[in-house]
């Protein structure tokens, strides 16, 4: 136990897990806002492929209108607790019920090598759940640690929520305001701002330290 709680407070442990958040989250809320439009995720119409495939699979979700926009949502909300870093735990319980869907989707129709990467989503949102298996106990009646509890300066430094919230903002005007499947703008605005939010957090701990 003490060994894990020492692996628990290494720096880059922590910021790997305050990124995966950010990466997450920000791959959800990119792909909700479309769905919560009411467009479609794919470039063309599916109506006519055959219907054992992944076109015609998302042209029938698209074609159910509110629960399109409903799963857009869930997405939205997931992926939006996620990046504030604060209600994250929420956000990767959500995120997991909408992703082990989308998993399993993939694995049922032909989508080439996308399994691969919803696989690795759903590997990488359940070692957050493992990573916050203190604070879940209590869901299966289980007692916490409570010398376990999170007491990191580092992931409760207010600057990753603020990082977080700057990311979520930005991302959901981009999708708001850009209908189109080129997502070379965003990827990069989101590096600048994920690596600003970096670069704050380390000038305001050398400052402190002096």
């Amino acid at each position: 136990m003490k060994r894990l709680k020492n692996i628990r407070s290494l720096f880059m442990i922590q910021l790997m897990v305050i990124y995966t958040r950010y990466l997450l989250g920000a791959a959800f809320v990119f792909a909700s806002i479309i769905k919560m439009k009411g467009l479609r995720f794919t470039s063309s119409s599916g109506e006519l492929a055959p219907i054992n495939t992944s076109l015609h699979y998302f042209e029938t979700m698209y074609q159910s209108d509110l629960y399109w926009k409903f799963l857009g949502l869930c997405q939205f909300l997931a992926g939006a607790l996620l990046m504030t870093q604060v209600f994250s735990l929420l956000g990767a319980v959500v995120y997991f019920a909408v992703i082990v869907n989308i998993f399993m989707i993939t694995l049922s129709y032909d989508f080439g090598f996308t399994p691969v990467i919803t696989g690795a989503m759903l590997l990488a949102n359940l070692l957050l759940l493992a990573w916050d298996w203190n604070k879940l106990k209590l869901f299966f009646n289980i007692q916490p640690n409570v010398e376990n509890i999170d007491a990191s300066t580092v992931l409760q430094n207010r600057i990753w929520a603020f990082t977080g919230t700057v990311l979520l903002l930005f991302t959901a005007l981009y999708r708001v305001l850009n209908n189109s499947y080129d997502f070379l703008f965003w990827f990069l605005g989101s590096v600048f701002i994920t690596i600003t939010g970096f670069f704050v957090y380390i000038i305001n701990r050398s400052l402190a330290k002096k």
